[in-house]
C-alpha cells in the first residue's frame, strides 16, 4: 500500500473513531423498560408487583444517570397500580404523564375520566 493510500486510510480509521467519541446522549433512559412492557402484555410476568420493582429499579438507573423516562413509563406504572387497586398512585403517574408528555393529554385526559373518582 502506497503511502497516499496509508494516509487516507489513517485520516478515515480517525474519522470514524471521532463520530464515535461525539454520539449524540440518547434523549431518554430506556433500560428494560421495552422488553418489560412486552413480557407484561405477553403474559410472560403475570405479576404486577414484581415489574413494579423492576421498573422502580429502572427509573432510579434514569434519575442517576440524569435521563428522562421515556413516554409511556408513567402510564405503564400507572396500568400495574391500577390492577393492585392503588387508585391514588395511578393517578397520580397519568398526572405525571401527562406533564412530561403534553402531547398525551388528551389520551391521559381520557384515562383520567375512565378512573372515574375510585381511590378518591
Amino acid at each position: 500500500m502506497g503511502r497516499p493510500a496509508r494516509c487516507v486510510a489513517a485520516l478515515a480509521a480517525a474519522g470514524a473513531l471521532a463520530g464515535c467519541a461525539n454520539a449524540p446522549k440518547p434523549m431518554y433512559h430506556w433500560g428494560g423498560y421495552q422488553r418489560q412492557v412486552y413480557q407484561f402484555l405477553n403474559g410472560e410476568t403475570g405479576d404486577p408487583n414484581q415489574q413494579l420493582i423492576l421498573l422502580q429499579a429502572e427509573a432510579d438507573k434514569a434519575r442517576a444517570a440524569g435521563a428522562a423516562l421515556p413516554p409511556g413509563f408513567r402510564a405503564h406504572l400507572a396500568m400495574l397500580h391500577l390492577r393492585l387497586g392503588r387508585y391514588d398512585e395511578a393517578r397520580e403517574l397519568v398526572i405525571a404523564e401527562k406533564t412530561a408528555f403534553p402531547e398525551s393529554a388528551t389520551y391521559m385526559d381520557f384515562v383520567l375520566k375512565s378512573m372515574g373518582t375510585k381511590g378518591s
